[in-house]
């Protein structure tokens, strides 16, 4: 069986993502396919986390501001993160994939509280561990929260699944000639302000030496892909 050129990482979902088309809510055709890819990659011999956006839901700035305290709309946001990640682990559960889900809010009922040794522990038993809650702080990202777990497990890289299929020196939606790139270094994504991750996050993956693996979620199976090594996406990193 072919080896994974990634044995730990963290796969970043969007909360859009897991809406599909329709923008809001759950799509569960979309869960059962990431579920399915998610569980290819840990037969694969793969550990993986997976950390949930709840853009879905609630986007803190976007939907708070000038509405509500910024700091009680980003909890919300955290709260939305945490029913979507109650979802994945569901499904994945449901396809017979091991699934924990671990919180930066304390909501023991519905989570484990975050912890780093505990989680790492999981990993190497072969379940996967959905972070929820995000950072568990106010004006900081998910991407942010990305960032964060996948530096505190010691994964191997981040993969991102977006709703392109790599990082463009323009929005691809709204400019046609937009130049896909297929290797970039954290530096340039940063003076360029290409917004792969908010700019917080991408300064974090870059001070510990974290790769990025920017890929389109159009195929879930793309997960596995990138996981194996291909060169699909873009590759974000020192030596780009």
């Amino acid at each position: 069986m072919e080896t994974p050129k990634y044995q730990r990482v963290l796969l970043k979902l969007s909360g859009e993502a897991l809406a599909g088309e329709a923008g809001t809510g759950l799509d569960f055709a979309m869960l059962n396919t990431v579920a399915e890819a998610i569980g290819d990659c840990v037969k694969a011999g793969a550990q993986v986390a997976v950390v949930v956006g709840a853009g879905n839901f609630w986007r803190g700035v976007k939907n708070g501001e000038g509405k509500i305290e910024r700091t009680r709309s980003d909890y919300m946001g955290m709260l939305g993160t945490t029913m979507n990640a109650l979802a994945v682990c569901d499904v994945l559960e449901q396809h017979g994939i091991a699934a924990v889900v671990q919180n930066a809010l304390d909501i023991q009922k519905v989570s484990e509280s975050y912890n780093r040794v505990n989680a790492v522990r999981h990993l190497e038993q072969g379940t996967v561990v959905i972070f929820a809650g995000g950072s568990g702080c106010p004006f900081f990202s998910t991407d942010t929260a990305a960032a964060l777990r996948a530096a505190e497990i010691d994964a191997d890289a981040i993969l991102l699944a977006k709703n392109v299929d790599g990082v463009y020196d323009a929005d691809p939606n709204k400019v046609p000639t937009a130049k896909k790139f297929d290797r970039i270094s954290y530096a340039e994504v940063l003076s360029r302000d290409l917004k792969v991750m908010d700019n917080t996050a991408t300064a974090l993956a870059m001070n510990t030496k974290m790769p990025l693996l920017v890929f389109g979620l159009e195929d879930p199976g793309n997960i596995k892909r990138v996981l194996m090594g291909e060169a699909i996406g873009t590759y974000v990193g020192f030596d780009a």
